[in-house]
């Protein structure tokens, strides 16, 4: 089968048509892949980083978001068939640690992720447990089923964060900071402000429904946000950014008795004045990892098929898996926002 695999220890990627398809457990389903997104995680492998560099193993077939057919199920598996549309949770948890015992798969001690510790989606087929699949209702295009793990991220965020009747800051519209405004605002959210150094971005979070969009790039938008809230500042902050100067500019302008929801990885360490911005301020924060399983997936769909969920301005590129390198360059070049592949 065709794979794009991390094949040398470089920057880039390699394409080839003679890669085993993936064996299966009792317990697995084979997955013909139809479109797999690619992620921000993707183009740090692509571009060989520190953290890729310490983290995937050479040979790795990489890509984690996707939509497929089921090609071949494992003698033991009951609950899906061969035929069905599906796309599936990336995290592979142990089933075995107290996280997964107890609802908390999403942080498992041992998890493995595909694309990552083991083949991914840039292939013709991938093999998963079943208990990762997910079926794809019929109302749901390929297109939207091939990210839905980006959106997880998105929606876990704000679920997590209970913006309902509540003001909202989103730090930082990248790829999921522009997915969270149209769940924060399908979840009830009173007001969305969004805030980036990107005036392109700020003026598509303004098209998927945010309120007010400000430019990161003025120094005193903290000062804004609270003008736009009555002198007191937002509800929630949703930081998505991971940069410094945008979590400590949403601290500041986040209400005393505020909630901020951490998505945003940053690059090293982040100073903060604990005492003032946290402490004082009798603020919550949640630390927000993955999407929680499948709670957040069965939200998902529920968003999808209400119809107010319009993730089309974000998919700016569809295009071969042959056509790879271009996909990168032009996430690189900035140029595109989502890209995804087509692999069969």
């Amino acid at each position: 089968m065709v794979a794009l695999k991390k094949a040398s220890d470089a920057p880039g990627l390699d394409l080839t048509a003679e890669t085993p398809v993936p064996e299966m457990g009792p317990d697995d389903v084979l997955i013909r892949i139809v479109k797999a997104g690619i992620c921000g995680t993707d183009r740090h492998i692509y571009e060989w980083d520190a953290w890729s560099r310490r983290r995937i193993k050479i040979g790795t077939t990489i890509g984690h978001e996707f939509v497929g057919v089921i090609a071949a199920v494992g003698a033991d598996v009951q609950t899906v068939q061969v035929g069905q549309r599906v796309s599936g949770e990336g995290h592979i948890g142990c089933n075995r640690c107290e996280a997964c015992r107890t609802g908390m798969a999403h942080v498992c001690d041992n998890v493995r992720i595909i694309g990552i510790d083991r083949d991914g989606t840039f292939a013709g087929y991938m093999s998963l447990p079943e208990r990762n699949v997910w079926p794809i209702h019929a109302s749901i295009p390929d297109n939207y089923a091939a990210i839905m793990d980006p959106l997880g991220n998105a929606v876990h965020t704000v679920m997590a964060a209970n913006v309902s009747g509540r003001t909202v800051l989103v730090s930082g519209v990248g790829i999921i900071g522009l997915m969270a405004v149209p769940v924060a605002r399908a979840a009830g959210a009173s007001r969305v402000i969004a805030v980036d150094v990107n005036a392109a971005r700020l003026d598509l979070a303004r098209r998927l429904g945010a309120d007010e969009c400000l430019s990161a790039r003025e120094e005193d938008w903290p000062e804004r946000v609270k003008k736009l809230t009555d002198g007191r500042g937002v509800h929630v902050v949703l930081e998505m950014s991971g940069a410094q100067p945008a979590i400590r500019g949403s601290l500041e302008a986040m209400r005393n008795g505020g909630t901020m929801a951490v998505l945003g990885l940053p690059s090293g360490d982040v100073s903060l004045d604990l005492a003032r911005h946290l402490i004082f301020k009798g603020a919550t924060f949640l630390g927000i990892n993955g999407r929680r399983m499948f709670e957040t997936w069965y939200q998902m769909e529920s968003l999808l098929l209400s119809g107010r969920v319009n993730l089309d301005p974000i998919i700016t590129h569809v295009i071969p898996l042959k056509d790879y390198r271009r996909g990168f360059e032009l996430m690189q070049a900035g140029e595109a926002i989502k890209v995804i592949l087509e692999i069969g």
